[in-house]
């Protein structure tokens, strides 16, 4: 490595950072992008993952137009897709309450509603008859969750629970910060979800970095950003469940294994077509790598003259790639009996797309089968979101997936506006 590497040192705001990464000259890409592909074993099989700089990487953002009046998303055969509600304001997550109530977050990056829309079917025939405002004057709000005589929301800034009876409309009364988060940050990671352990014993908040690869220095992310903390349901006894989780969002227990999973977005700047997002298991202690490896022991050359090679050596290699810059983030276990059998007891991944590709990538909702709690390769299951690739027109963009009571499967639709509802005509 020369000189001109070694000292080439990013700076934020005109001060230098004492966790650096370097900014890798033209010469050195030349020389990694010569390098053989590296060849890694997922539990869905080998995954080839070309050397870093190989290709450039690239910026297209796409511009969503709308679904033309009488047009859905596209579904496999004996699947029947319906607008589930629509007239959203960022519709990204959604949540039922014990008593079917839906529950949807309305925030986004710009232009944030900052509220929860609940919806309500009354007499249970799959139409939405009521909707209320639940909560406003949020500050972006993601996950959702009821625990005993709380409702919980994971704003961006931190996790509030408000008192709350089964079937209330509205709740007036302030929360109470049970947790504070760490706010800002690259790309506006600023999704927080949450979710708890089967007895409601423990609750788990998933938290992304605050930069790309470390750029603003580690001092504000180790402990505090990619990651996933447990903690007691009233905030207490916080601690970091598993880390170097560069974006996590989606999460849900397998129903086979009782682990936990979640959807990852991982690292830009090393070209078109690396680094694969991922949904993997959760190890209770894990490290996977962010931001000095991926995929295992696939060292970042950002991090070269400071590797950190104890931390690399005991990165784990995520289960299930999902496609480089996918912006996977949803993520919801099939546990019902509505859907054909091989659909039960697997997952469902929300991929919103791409900005940083040539082409998009994402845009669609995955499958992952899984025989015996066991993952297998990720197949597409509902796509048609993308109206014209040549001048990066899409009519919507997927991300939240949650599982209905009768078993249907609702997808958010958030630059659209529209919660869809993917059924099975037996």
């Amino acid at each position: 490595m020369n000189k001109k590497m070694l000292w080439s040192l990013l700076l934020l705001s005109g001060t230098q950072i004492k966790a650096q990464i370097i900014n890798v000259d033209s010469e050195t890409r030349k020389q990694l992008a010569s390098q053989p592909p590296v060849t890694v074993q997922t539990a869905v099989g080998p995954l080839v993952l070309e050397p870093p700089f190989k290709s450039e990487s690239a910026v297209k953002n796409s511009k969503t137009i709308g679904w033309p009046e009488g047009t859905t998303p596209k579904a496999l055969e004996g699947f029947v897709v319906t607008r589930f509600a629509d007239n959203l304001q960022s519709p990204r997550w959604t949540y039922v309450g014990p008593n079917g109530d839906y529950f949807v977050a309305e925030a986004g990056t710009r232009n944030s509603a900052n509220r929860i829309t609940l919806l309500r079917d009354k007499d249970k025939d799959g139409i939405i008859d009521e909707r209320h405002v639940f909560l406003s004057n949020l500050n972006r709000p993601l996950g959702m969750l009821i625990l005993g005589d709380y409702f919980y929301v994971s704003n961006t800034d931190g996790v509030y629970r408000f008192p709350y009876k089964v079937g209330d409309t509205e709740i007036k009364a302030n929360g109470e910060k049970i947790i504070s988060l760490w706010e800002g940050g690259y790309n506006n990671h600023w999704t927080r979800n949450i979710i708890a352990n089967k007895k409601g014993t423990k609750i788990y908040i998933s938290i992304g970095s605050a930069s790309n690869v470390g750029e603003r220095g580690m001092n504000i992310e180790d402990g505090k950003r990619a990651l996933i903390f447990e903690a007691n349901p009233d905030g207490s006894d916080l601690q970091i469940y598993a880390s170097g989780l560069r974006n996590p969002v989606g999460m849900d227990w397998n129903p086979v294994t009782g682990e936990l999973w979640t959807a990852v977005n991982e690292r830009d700047g090393l070209g078109d077509n690396i680094v694969p997002d991922y949904a993997t298991s959760v190890k209770r202690g894990g490290w996977y790598g962010w931001p000095y490896s991926y995929f295992g022991k696939i060292k970042d050359p950002r991090w070269a003259h400071d590797p950190h090679e104890d931390l690399v050596n005991k990165a784990i290699i995520p289960d299930v790639p999902l496609g480089p810059h996918t912006a996977s983030l949803g993520l919801a276990f099939y546990t019902k009996d509505q859907f054909p059998s091989k659909y039960k007891n697997g997952a469902f991944v929300g991929q919103h797309g791409s900005w940083n590709r040539s082409q998009l990538s994402g845009y669609k909702i995955v499958f992952i089968p899984f025989k015996n709690g066991e993952p297998q390769p990720p197949e597409d299951f509902l796509t048609g979101f993308i109206a014209d690739e040549a001048k990066s027109e899409v009519h919507g963009r997927p991300v939240g997936v949650t599982v209905t009571p009768d078993g249907s499967l609702l997808v958010n639709d958030d630059t659209a506006g529209i919660i869809w509802k993917v059924s099975y005509k037996k």
